[in-house]
């Protein structure tokens, strides 16, 4: 009998651990999409607004289409999700001000797209590329999408001398010194 009470005093507080995680899933979707759209928006803020015109190489997409693919992206993505496909106009922007504007609406749009439940993460959803695909995965692959287009606003921004909202804090320098 004590050895049972002994097993039961170590298995309670791990099962009960596990089941205060409410909705695990969606949470973890939800913050790195948060972390991501946190970092997409406040590096299109610190650009000046001459730096929205700037092109790596004349291949490039500008600072300000990649801005604008970013918006109208996210807003397709989770617009889809909540049940309506929308576009935040983004291409057609010119201003920093106005693609602002446009992320922050994708942003508000995400923000309802990933408060969800890990029950309802699995349902089924259209209107993307590819078929049907659960919310998660739908979600999951807007978060990678959008964090690749922060990767390029980073080099965008470093190139203009400017220091990408993740790299904040560390001297400017990113990982590893560099």
């Amino acid at each position: 009998m004590r050895r049972f009470s002994i097993v039961l005093t170590c298995l309670i507080p791990g099962c009960m651990a596990l089941y205060s995680q409410t909705d695990p899933l969606s949470t973890e979707a939800k913050q790195a999409w948060t972390r991501t759209m946190a970092n997409v928006v406040a590096g299109a803020e610190k650009m000046p607004e001459d730096g929205y015109a700037y092109k790596p190489t004349p291949e490039s997409m500008s600072f300000r289409e990649i801005v604008a693919h970013t918006a109208d992206s996210a807003m397709g993505a989770c617009s889809g999700v909540n049940g309506e496909r929308k576009s935040a106009g983004a291409a057609q922007m010119q201003t920093k001000a106005e693609l602002i504007g446009a992320l922050k609406a994708a942003q508000a749009e995400c923000e309802k797209a990933y408060t969800l439940t890990d029950a309802k993460a699995v349902e089924m959803v259209t209107g993307g590329r590819g078929g049907p695909r659960s919310r998660l995965s739908t979600l999951w692959g807007n978060t990678v999408h959008i964090e690749h287009e922060y990767a390029q606003m980073a080099v965008h921004l470093r190139v203009k001398g400017v220091v990408p909202p993740s790299s904040e804090g560390r001297g400017g320098m990113g990982r590893g010194g560099r």
